[in-house]
């Protein structure tokens, strides 16, 4: 594996903090989007099933913009393409806010997901930078943190803003952090030139490599379980646990405390063995996804549920050490490549979730597809452990 030796210049924590900001954007539309099905379908002309075609648009961005920005941004000097890439964020958002029709949101979303994935890809490589070695995984959780702190605040806090004032004010509220994420990724991100033999040819090196597809699809499968119940988390809480809206949020933040957990601690694990504790992580979602059907009828069950399902939230910073072992010398598009795996199991996830919904099988089908979708992300890890080279050491995480 190839990094590039860098010094931040105003210390790790700042540098961390710099880039959690961004996280902390990202999170909250990815998520907050989710959430707020109820408020914007309605005033939008449409029905639940076509809203969650709203979250697969971004997620569609995500999934082309990863690889595309990445491989375009291979020369820049690692702050400045994650500068850009939030002024892109920043833009696609704001359009959001003062999206006309269903068709111009579906353009607006597209475009704000271009940027998420090469965001997290660059700035998971910044951070694991500034860390010996033996440290990578917790220094990308403690960026990841901001995304899942998101979940916790940022994602009530857009959920409450939009039944007090309208839904378009939370888009506007993610433009803003976006601008100000351009601002402390400047100040506080350390400054390297590109590598000189950088170059969209060998970041494009990624793809013949099968541990990084593999990889990959773990993710895009495995992950899809997630988002399968939490994008008609609030729809089910109406519907089948029967809360009052303004509860809706704070079941939310629930999720959100899990996956903050879930990256705090899991991290210091996965630095020891990689592969092992992201097999631990689908186990876990497919269990915990296929009790989740039982307890939803319950707002306390359901809840206590909903934290272990945020928990498994940090097999997305497990998988990005994983991409970093076996991406060798393109590390920048195989990271931005993650998040486009996890945002085609963002894109998955409701799909089959609403298919199901649209054919009229109530609820209970989105929240069974999650257990299934965990069980085949862990058949898939298990073929890449099978052919490691030793399997051993796959096993082992050092490989």
């Amino acid at each position: 594996m190839t990094t590039r030796k860098t010094e931040p210049h105003r210390g790790t924590a700042l540098v961390l903090f710099a880039l959690a900001v961004g996280g902390f954007a990202i999170g909250t539309t990815e998520f907050a989007t989710m959430s707020l099905l109820p408020y914007f379908a309605p005033a939008l002309g449409i029905d639940a099933p076509t809203a969650g075609h709203v979250i697969s648009a971004y997620a569609l961005g995500v999934v082309v913009g990863a690889p595309l920005l990445a491989v375009l941004g291979a020369r820049l000097p690692r702050r400045t393409l994650l500068v850009l890439l939030m002024g892109l964020f920043a833009l696609g958002n704001g359009l959001s806010a003062l999206a006309p029709t269903y068709h111009w949101m579906l353009l607006f979303r597209f475009i704000s997901g271009l940027p998420h994935g090469a965001y997290f890809g660059i700035a998971a490589l910044v951070a694991a930078s500034v860390v010996p070695p033996h440290r990578r995984t917790v220094a990308v959780g403690r960026m990841f943190l901001g995304l899942t702190v998101a979940t916790i605040v940022g994602v009530p806090l857009a959920n409450w803003l939009s039944q007090a004032v309208g839904w378009r004010w939370s888009f506007a509220l993610v433009a803003a952090l976006g601008v100000t994420t351009m601002l402390c990724v400047r100040l506080f991100a350390p400054y390297s030139p590109a590598e000189a033999d950088a170059s969209p040819l060998r970041e494009l090196g990624a793809l013949k490599r099968g541990q990084v597809w593999l990889t990959l699809g773990i993710g895009a499968i495995g992950f899809g379980g997630l988002f399968a119940v939490y994008t008609y988390l609030a729809d089910i809480l109406g519907a089948v646990t029967h809360v009052s809206p303004t509860l809706v949020p704070l079941v939310l933040a629930v999720f959100g405390v899990g996956m903050t957990l879930g990256n705090m601690f899991i991290p210091v694990l996965a630095d020891r063995a990689v592969m092992p504790t992201a097999g631990g992580l689908l186990v876990w979602s497919a269990v915990v996804l296929a009790i989740f059907p039982f307890t939803a009828g319950n707002i306390w069950t359901v809840s206590i549920c909903v934290f272990f399902v945020g928990f498994g939230g940090a097999l997305g910073t497990v998988l990005q050490t994983r991409l970093m072992d076996v991406a060798e010398d393109a590390q920048g598009l195989a990271a931005a490549l993650n998040h486009s795996a996890f945002n085609f199991a963002n894109a998955l996830g409701p799909f089959l979730g609403g298919l199901a919904l649209a054919a009229g099988y109530g609820w209970g089908p989105p929240r069974w597809v999650g257990s299934l979708l965990a069980i085949g992300g862990f058949v898939l890890w298990s073929i890449s452990v099978a052919t490691s080279r030793p399997a051993k050491s796959a096993l082992q995480g050092d490989c």
